[in-house]
């Protein structure tokens, strides 16, 4: 993480949570940075830098995703919604993938964001790594994250 505030919240969010019928642990680690292998060196895949990966929502320094940062829920946020897409289509979407929608609403005011609800937690925590940066339209790509709603 880029910030020690970081690997706090992922910290305290995501310890113990349970993904894919396993409970993850989540704790400080003793190591004070992350060592990428040399160029050309096998790691078996352990080590993995996404500093740079497009799907990185806190590259900018003061985003406004960091106020956003929300334990995980059985509601999602959707937004990066094209005025274009219907609310079948993003259900449809979810249901296509395996996810069981139990509710869904659009923002009354901005139809580029929504709020999804799923069965669980767990399922939600799996739609959230399936479905973001879900390609909506030839341009978009949904944005996901946890809600501190509820529909």
């Amino acid at each position: 993480m880029a910030e020690p505030y970081q690997a706090y919240l992922a910290m305290t969010h995501l310890d113990k949570l349970r993904i894919w019928n396993k409970t993850i642990r989540v704790m400080p680690s003793k190591h004070q940075a992350v060592q990428l292998p040399k160029e050309g060196q096998p790691d078996a895949g352990l080590t993995r830098d996404y500093a740079q990966n497009p799907l990185h929502r806190f590259k900018k320094p003061g985003s406004k995703n960091y106020q956003n940062i929300y334990p995980p829920s059985a509601t999602l946020h959707l937004s990066n919604i094209p005025a274009t897409v219907t609310e079948d289509e993003i259900k449809e979407a979810f249901t296509k993938n395996s996810f069981e929608v139990k509710a869904f609403k659009f923002f009354p005011k901005d139809h580029k964001m929504a709020l999804i609800q799923l069965s669980s937690i767990e399922e939600a925590v799996c739609a959230l790594i399936k479905m973001h940066n879900y390609q909506l339209s030839e341009s978009n790509h949904l944005r996901v994250s946890f809600s501190k709603s509820n529909i």
